[in-house]
């Protein structure tokens, strides 16, 4: 064979080691995997280094190296060197992937150590018994059974291996690209590497690329070129592989944030209705109350005065025994005033703070209900933002009014912690419980929880629920004391 076709054939060689490296570099973050993104790092540094290996290679058959500028040997060492240096990083590769976990970090530099230093020890232990060109043809070849051949087995063993955990991980096509990557390096190490440059050092006197033209009718530089063309196609494969994964994983993740963008508007414009709806009740309950109450209380009480201005001078003892009534209706209906008043916005919370509110409205629940209720106050007592103060009361409301009316409990614990940044409220029954996994959040009977989780996240803070069958319920609320903590999305908060 021509030198000329001999240097097409290194050109080809090297082109397709230094595109797989090039590629590989610009690619290699697409790995699921942080050890395989090292490995593929490492495995485009020795692409870009063996393709330059590959190309001086071909310079020098064609006879463009000028002696002026670099004497034969010198480029003969250059050669060897940059040889021997641009397999170090298969090793790497190969140990990197067995030792996916990290468990021997050392181990993955250790190897391409080992492997120059013997190289290195055996090249200088032989140089003193040829003449320096020859020395330096020993050490290629030695650097080619020392270095080349192992480091290529290792990686070919280390990317079995990861065709095997892709396979794990039901990726199939990853894994058959590994597994065509692994037998193109066994072949470029144990075959393209054992025919060496004919030497004075056996056993390239007799096992050398003279030997394999003989039996093949090819030189092993095509053997090298065409798995060297192997392993950079299925590696771009792999790459490309890793590309389709990722923009798939990205389409699937935009339309899930899609899917949760319109479940969360969905729930909150059921939200919206349903606040609305509750402000009707509530407004009818208030008249309701201001007309059963108060107004019967104030119709009885303007009698009550119209009579007594007529019949004041006849009796004046049974006139006064009407004004003690009439006085005893008017403390009645100031009463049921103070009552509604304190229901729509307690005036301890304003005047006295979050705790002290709490511990007054636990102290009424537990005289209207059949109830034990205990409230405790954990962490140095700290400034609350107004808003945060009025959500957290109003979810200690919702879930106490939820326990009266549904949890058939004896007990409830209420705990109230401060911290540095945040405060939290933690409330916990001993009823009968239910089924939080399968509740539906958009259920009418569900509101009230609805109404808890929104107020925690409007304020950057976080609700979570847990509760089974004859367990009881846990609530917890934490959120920001000032209110300005970022607002997560409602499909990431945990709920129930």
């Amino acid at each position: 064979m021509t030198d000329l076709a001999t240097a097409l054939i290194f050109f080809v060689y090297g082109l397709a080691f230094f595109s797989m490296g090039f590629a590989t570099a610009l690619e290699a973050g697409r790995a699921p995997h942080a050890y395989f993104q090292k490995a593929l790092r490492a495995l485009a540094i020795f692409g870009l280094l063996h393709g330059l290996h590959e190309w001086i290679e071909m310079f020098g058959k064609l006879g463009l190296v000028p002696a002026e500028v670099i004497s034969p040997l010198s480029f003969m060492r250059l050669r060897v060197a940059l040889l021997a240096v641009s397999f170090l990083p298969l090793p790497f590769i190969g140990v990197t992937i067995m030792d996916s976990r990290g468990r021997y970090p050392r181990a993955k530099f250790l190897a391409p150590l080992l492997l120059l230093c013997s190289w290195g020890i055996a090249s200088l232990a032989l140089a003193g018994r040829y003449s320096a060109e020859q020395a330096w043809a020993v050490a290629g070849m030695l650097a080619r059974y020392f270095i080349a051949m192992p480091s290529a087995l290792l990686a070919a063993l280390g990317f079995r291996l990861q065709c095997i955990k892709f396979k794990q991980e039901g990726r199939d096509y990853r894994g058959k690209y590994c597994t065509w990557v692994a037998i193109s390096f066994a072949v470029y190490g144990a075959v393209g590497q054992l025919f060496a440059r004919k030497t004075p050092l056996p056993p390239s006197t007799y096992i050398n690329e003279e030997l394999f033209q003989s039996l093949t009718g090819f030189p092993v530089q095509l053997l090298r070129a065409l798995a060297a063309v192997a392993i950079a196609y299925f590696i771009l494969r792999l790459l490309r592989e890793f590309e389709f994964e990722m923009k798939s994983e990205i389409e699937r993740l935009q339309q899930e944030r899609l899917e949760a963008a319109q479940r969360r508007e969905a729930l909150r414009g059921d939200l919206i209705r349903r606040i609305v709806s509750a402000q009707e009740s509530e407004r009818r309950r208030i008249a309701r109350e201001l007309h059963d109450e108060t107004g019967q209380t104030l119709t009885a009480l303007g009698m009550g005065l119209r009579g007594l201005s007529a019949s004041l001078r006849c009796d004046p003892d049974k006139e006064a025994e009407k004004l003690r009534h009439l006085e005893q209706l008017v403390e009645h209906s100031l009463v049921e005033i103070q009552r509604i008043i304190s229901d729509l916005r307690p005036s301890h919370l304003d005047d006295l703070g979050l705790p002290a509110a709490l511990r007054w409205y636990l102290g009424e629940i537990s005289m209207r209900a059949p109830l034990d209720v205990d409230f405790e106050v954990r962490g140095q007592a700290r400034e609350i933002a107004h808003d945060v103060s009025t959500a957290l009361f109003r979810v200690a409301q919702e879930a106490l009014t939820n326990v009266i009316k549904h949890a058939n409990a004896r007990h409830v614990w209420v705990r109230l912690e401060f911290d540095a940044e945040e405060v939290g409220l933690y409330i916990r029954d001993d009823g009968c419980g239910f089924d939080a996994q399968s509740i539906q959040l958009a259920g009418r009977d569900s509101l009230g929880l609805i109404g808890m989780q929104e107020r925690a996240i409007l304020f950057g803070g976080h609700f979570k629920l847990r509760s089974r069958p004859g367990e009881g319920t846990f609530i917890e609320v934490v959120v920001p004391r000032t209110g300005r903590g970022r607002v997560e999305d409602v499909d990431s908060a945990d709920s129930c």
